[in-house]
């Protein structure tokens, strides 16, 4: 991040602190309608389009590292398997056999050079190409090995993350990513390697747990002891970029490192790189539809939700980072190796069923959102123009309010600070 950039942050985060309403211009923002939460309708609606033409973050490196490994996963309810192809090129298929439909791997992972069908011994390497059938004099002259390969889903990585899209007509990740894949770079994406990935399920809809990290409205209330503490709620500034990512960045009271704030020393193994408001502040973000995650000099730490039902989620936590001491391996968000979720987690997602359990009542009508949650509005703006209007019921819908003026690179406050300080 430029000297420039961090100077129009700090300004911003005094601007927020100051402001005693939201910024003019900014649009009243309609309740986001209780069925979001509840209607099996519009659940349905964003398997179909939101999951199905969305860049999903499905693996690391590490998980395949080299030549020869592979390992399935399902997270976004389709059966898949991530390979690591001879010439080193990591690619993704639909574990499905080509003969009768049966998964060709079984095992969460391994390492073989050719993939064997356990029905009917159907193999095929790692690049997805059927090499061998059993009996083949059975099938006649006019079946075609070389068309009966693995169907492929869209597959890139940005540095050692591995992303999967199941639409084949989908942008690229980097053009997903938009301006967010520059601001990245200086947190080394190249340079993490896998720490922890845990997985725990939740009893509530996959939105209502992911939107207790993407604002910090309820910081003060959950979080009194643990995140109150550490984090100046007044001086975040939130971003709203297209596609419907965002960003919140925070400081801690008093200009304090979150090291300082927690009584802990840096870790010795830092990216460099990094510079001072991701050294100083909480700088958080939200990428369509379904990561949230800060990041620092030091790590590099997802949180993922999947929707398994309409009211139960699997959460992802993950931990990566450049580098740890032998018995030091960093884990953000779990206590003892994935035993629980540290006591932050357990504040946000213990209330995040009780909120699921309210909303199923009638007395559940809509949500109203204040300016510090826009960026919730925002996701849900961008997951309608996904969906398509057209597709869904008038009831379910999220009036379009937030328009194009305060989506990066554009932001009004900018205008409204100057003209403040011409006065």
């Amino acid at each position: 991040m430029e000297q420039e950039q961090i100077d129009t942050i700090r300004e911003l985060m005094e601007y927020e602190a100051a402001r005693t309403a939201p910024p003019e211009g900014f649009p009243d923002l309609p309740d986001i309608p209780a069925g979001r939460y509840t209607d099996e309708r519009y659940f349905a609606l964003e398997q179909e389009h939101i999951f199905r033409k969305s860049w999903l973050f499905a693996a690391h490196i590490d998980e395949v590292p080299e030549p020869g490994c592979y390992m399935t996963w399902e997270n976004a309810g389709e059966p898949i398997l991530i390979t690591h192809t001879r010439s080193g090129a990591i690619k993704a298929f639909y574990n499905v056999c080509t003969h009768r439909g049966a998964p060709v791997v079984s095992e969460p992972k391994g390492k073989n050079s050719l993939l064997t069908c356990g029905y009917h011994a159907w193999t095929f390497n790692l690049d997805g190409e059927l090499k061998s059938i059993r009996d083949p004099e059975d099938f006649g002259e006019s079946f075609d090995k070389s068309c009966r390969g693995l169907k492929e889903v869209r597959c890139e990585m940005f540095g050692n993350l591995i992303f999967v899209n199941f639409d084949q007509d989908a942008v690229s990740l980097m053009d997903w990513l938009g301006p967010l894949a520059d601001e990245w770079k200086e947190f080394g994406f190249d340079r993490s390697r896998l720490a922890r990935r845990h997985s725990f399920v939740l009893e509530c809809n996959w939105k209502v747990a992911m939107e207790a990290n993407t604002e910090v409205y309820h910081v003060k209330t959950i979080h009194p002891d643990t995140v109150a503490p550490i984090l100046d709620c007044r001086r975040n500034v939130n971003t709203l970029y297209p596609g419907g990512h965002g960003r919140m960045i925070a400081p801690p009271p008093g200009g304090m490192t979150r090291a300082e704030m927690r009584g802990e020393p840096d870790s010795q193994y830092t990216v460099e790189t990094v510079t001072e408001i991701g050294r100083t502040c909480t700088q958080s973000y939200g990428v369509f539809p379904n990561w949230v995650s800060p990041l620092s000099h030091m790590t590099i730490p997802p949180l993922l939700f999947w929707p398994l039902s309409i009211n139960q989620t699997l959460f992802e936590t993950w931990t990566l980072a450049p580098d740890w001491p032998e018995d030091a391996k960093p884990d953000v968000w779990t206590d003892n190796d994935g035993e629980s979720l540290n006591a932050v987690l357990l504040e946000d997602t213990g209330f995040g069923e009780k909120i699921q359990k309210a909303m199923e009542s009638s007395g559940f009508q809509g949500v109203p959102l204040s300016y510090q949650e826009a960026r919730i509005y925002h996701w849900n703006q961008t997951a309608d123009k996904m969906i398509g209007l057209e597709n869904i019921p008038e009831e379910l819908q999220v009036k379009q309010v937030i328009g194009d003026e305060w989506i990066y690179p554009n932001d009004p406050r900018l205008d409204l600070m100057a003209k403040q300080a011409a006065e």
